[in-house]
């Protein structure tokens, strides 16, 4: 009958709050306990989760013997492993019942301080999660809780939590916070039922797709975002996300989508399948992946800069030794060849000289070449002589040109042609 009372208490109550700490009275009296508490689970910031006291009723007979019930935090119960287990065996919705002397650890010296003989607590679930725990306690007597108790508890647990369900501020706080999360959420959020009907588009989608929120609800997913030449074969944008082949449910995947523009790109998508009041809805987390794409493009172009500049580094460094090697005995070519060619008696001696010195002269024009090519400088524009930038890639083109037959005619400009290069 208690049972009974409390649920109809808890079904007409406006705020089921304010009722607690009577319910908790009727419960107890009932059930011939001290105590009765209803604890709630909540997630402290830098702290993890603390089991918090919501609501607790202590017998006045025994107010001044009764410590108030104990916050426990997440640190206490990491550092324990028999609340460790407790905890884990409340997320499966498992009663705990039994005698403190039986406890060890943190329980049995906490239990013992608030004159706990026996207690007897249930999970409370709301929203489908673990929203904390209903407990009472005998601190008069050792006793084995019988079944009927065990159910008692345990249906008004249920009715706890269907209470909190109906509230209108937990159910308006849920509201808001699901809200904010889509508002302020960086990747577009994209919600389809089971027909493929969006029923949800944030902002984030807004700006990267180009719709309008209130253009696009009600509209189906495969008509809007899914690109044309993926639509073939599908009835709805439903069965394109979890259709025949490659479903895209329960994984994360990089393909692409379209805008209202037309214009096909590449994003990565995270889709979930979630059951709402016996509906079926997908829910969608897209991010575009152009910047990314991009960025990547342009650190293997900055990539492959590198590694040529580190190249013609290592060309530098060895044309420098090999030009340091070449042009000592070249200096000393062109000056033994000058000096035969002034002081030879024989006319062909002089012209064989001047040959000699012309090629010397040629190679060491050719090794400056190659060394302004491979010499680092920041890229400036400078008047440049365009018959000597001709000049200097004939000679070092020469040979090649012998080698094949070619033969090169030239016709230079009778002074200096120069332009800005």
């Amino acid at each position: 009958m208690a049972a009974v009372r409390v649920v109809r208490r808890l079904r007409e109550a406006g705020d089921w709050q304010r009722e607690m700490e009577g319910i908790l009275e009727t419960l107890c009296r009932a059930m011939d306990c001290q105590r009765g508490i209803l604890f709630r689970l909540r997630e402290l910031p830098g702290q993890g989760f603390a089991q918090s006291v919501a609501a607790y009723w202590i017998d006045p007979l025994f107010g001044g013997e009764l410590a108030s019930p104990t916050v426990i935090m997440q640190s206490v119960v990491n550092s324990d492993p028999l609340l460790e287990r407790l905890a884990e065996d409340e997320r499966q919705g498992k009663i705990f019942a039994g005698h403190t002397r039986d406890l060890e650890g943190f329980l049995r010296a906490d239990f013992e301080k608030q004159n706990i003989k026996s207690f007897l607590s249930v999970s409370v679930f709301a929203h489908g999660h673990l929203w904390g725990t209903l407990a009472v306690n005998d601190c008069v007597n050792e006793r084995k809780w019988t079944d009927e108790e065990e159910a008692t508890l345990h249906i008004i647990a249920l009715a706890i939590g269907d209470a909190i369900e109906r509230s209108p501020s937990d159910a308006h706080a849920s509201e808001v916070i699901r809200r904010t999360m889509l508002q302020a959420s960086l990747d577009a959020i994209v919600v389809i039922d089971e027909t493929g009907s969006i029923i949800e588009f944030n902002p984030a989608a807004e700006k990267m797709f180009g719709f309008q929120r209130s253009d696009i609800l009600g509209k189906d997913l495969l008509d809007t975002i899914v690109p044309i030449y993926y639509r073939k074969g599908y009835a709805s944008g439903a069965e394109y996300m979890s259709g025949r082949g490659a479903p895209m449910v329960g994984q994360r995947l990089e393909t692409v989508t379209q805008n209202a523009a037309g214009e096909v790109f590449p994003i990565e998508l995270t889709a979930t399948e979630m059951r709402v009041a016996d509906r079926r809805l997908i829910f969608g987390s897209i991010r575009d992946l152009r910047d990314k794409l991009r960025a990547e493009e342009e650190i293997g172009r900055q990539r492959e800069k590198l590694h040529q500049n580190e190249k013609m580094a290592a060309m530098g460094s060895l044309l420098a030794g090999v030009s340091h090697e070449l042009n000592n005995p070249l200096a000393v070519v062109v000056a033994q060849s000058t000096l035969l060619h002034e002081f030879a008696s024989d006319p062909q001696t002089k012209v064989r000289a001047e040959k000699v010195r012309a090629a010397a002269e040629r190679c060491g024009r050719i090794v400056k070449s190659f060394l302004s090519m491979v010499r680092l400088h920041p890229a400036a524009q400078a008047e440049t002589d365009l018959n000597q930038v001709i000049r200097a890639a004939l000679e070092v083109t020469a040979y090649g040109a012998r080698s094949s037959g070619i033969i090169i005619h030239t016709d230079f400009a009778a002074g200096p042609l120069l332009a800005m290069a």
